[in-house]
């Protein structure tokens, strides 16, 4: 199978991203950051340095201190494709964090967002 060019963007590039699309919905960085944490593991430390470092979203996954199990939960369309469809594991999780980062910037309840 042919390694998709998306796993080697470094996480840095998406970052920004994500802080102006929740932002310009009202919402928070920190809120971005709970997000992610919640997915990941990473605290706002991890997420600074994995930005500072460059690292690409493959190593951001693998270096990921602890995928949270309930991701499998993390339904819907993104980018036109159903994530729980998604058959290569890392796309899946890069799609399951722009899921969860386009729940937050739509305004949905952490709970809900948090599959709580």
């Amino acid at each position: 199978m042919t390694r998709h060019r998306i796993f080697g963007i470094p996480f840095a590039d998406i970052y920004p991203h994500y802080v102006t699309k929740v932002e310009k919905k009202g919402h928070t960085v920190a809120e971005l950051h709970e997000v992610i944490t919640w997915l990941t593991g990473y605290d706002a430390d991890g997420i600074a340095e994995a930005v500072a470092d460059q690292r690409d979203l493959e190593t951001f996954f693998a270096a990921a201190p602890a995928m949270n199990p309930n991701a499998g939960l993390i339904t819907g369309v993104i980018c036109g494709h159903r994530v729980e469809e998604i058959t290569d594991p890392l796309m899946q999780q890069i799609r399951w964090m722009d899921k969860l980062v386009d729940e937050l910037a739509r305004g949905k309840k952490m709970s809900s967002i948090l599959r709580g």
